[in-house]
């Protein structure tokens, strides 16, 4: 069977429940703290090992004890953490989130997050990468280093997953080594200009998207559910799937994305990993946190 790896971000999040966002120099009482393992590349990589896929993680940690969680919480969930470095004098990246009605906001300190460049990323990519794996990376890592990585990976005939979060612009040469791209509707709006609000802008933004050079597009809409378009053209839309409750939304856009991954290895079509993502996703915003709260193929078999 092919693989995932993932060049990604580890966090430690640090969230708390508010009942509403305080103003400049107010302090208001919240409830519900918790450290949970975040990441979005951490994320997506639990999401795909516990969907039952082989799954490797390149990052870096600090030689700190929040570095030493993560990487023995990855390893937990069944992921190859054998290229996660860590690193002295940098501290291990931290996200600080406030859950607000279900939803939440974060501030990140990034970390060792930045530490990698080209030079550590593309060779440990060589080594392992296999044509047919998947590659997986997104936007909370050294920017120079996630292009050299995709680029690396396309190369090496490996299929390419580029989650572009927090969005920033891509250079023209880089879209045609992404082979599917996914992301939310403000990171769509970042990179093609288009809000996707209804069928028709989502059918703009995806077609723009492929214009740019990208094989497939998948636009996650919340509870909207997604729109994708795959290299066949041929657009779809698949349903959020019904959660039992909404608890915390941290890492459902992470478990979705894992998910796509996932059902890329096991030979699934783009629709019907997308279906798996929403069912993967919905069992997650039932729980509190991020890692802790991705769900098991079992899980999500249930949920479908």
């Amino acid at each position: 069977m092919p693989k995932v790896i993932v060049f990604g971000s580890m966090n430690m999040d640090l969230s708390i429940d508010a009942p509403r966002m305080p103003a400049a120099g107010e302090t208001i009482s919240g409830s519900g703290f918790l450290t949970n393992a975040g990441g979005k590349g951490a994320n997506q990589a639990v999401a795909s090992a516990r969907l039952g896929v082989p799954t490797h993680m390149i990052a870096a940690v600090g030689a700190d004890s929040f570095g030493g969680e993560l990487v023995a919480g990855l390893e937990a969930a069944g992921a190859d953490c054998s290229l996660v470095r860590r690193l002295e004098g940098v501290p291990t990246g931290v996200a600080v989130i406030v859950r607000t009605e279900g939803e939440n906001r974060i501030v990140l300190s990034a970390g060792a997050n930045h530490a990698l460049s080209a030079d550590d990323v593309v060779p440990d990519l060589r080594r392992i990468g296999e044509k047919d794996d998947v590659f997986v990376t997104q936007g909370e890592c050294d920017p120079t280093a996630t292009k050299a990585a995709l680029r690396a990976a396309h190369g090496l005939g490996l299929y390419t997953v580029f989650n572009p979060a927090p969005a920033r612009p891509a250079p023209n040469d880089l879209w045609p080594c992404v082979d599917l791209v996914c992301l939310n509707e403000t990171e769509c709006q970042t990179m093609c200009g288009v809000l996707p609000e209804d069928a028709r802008t989502c059918e703009e933004a995806v077609r723009r998207l492929r214009a740019l050079g990208a094989g497939a597009v998948v636009i996650t809409l919340g509870a909207a559910g997604s729109f994708g378009l795959g290299e066949d053209g041929r657009p779809t839309f698949v349903p959020a799937a019904r959660a039992e409750r909404v608890v915390d939304t941290t890492g459902a856009g992470d478990t979705y994305i894992g998910a796509l991954a996932a059902g890329r290895v096991r030979g699934l079509t783009l629709e019907a990993s997308m279906r798996w993502g929403a069912a993967a996703a919905a069992v997650t915003v039932s729980r509190l946190g991020a890692q802790q709260a991705i769900p098991t193929a079992g899980e999500v078999g249930v949920a479908l």
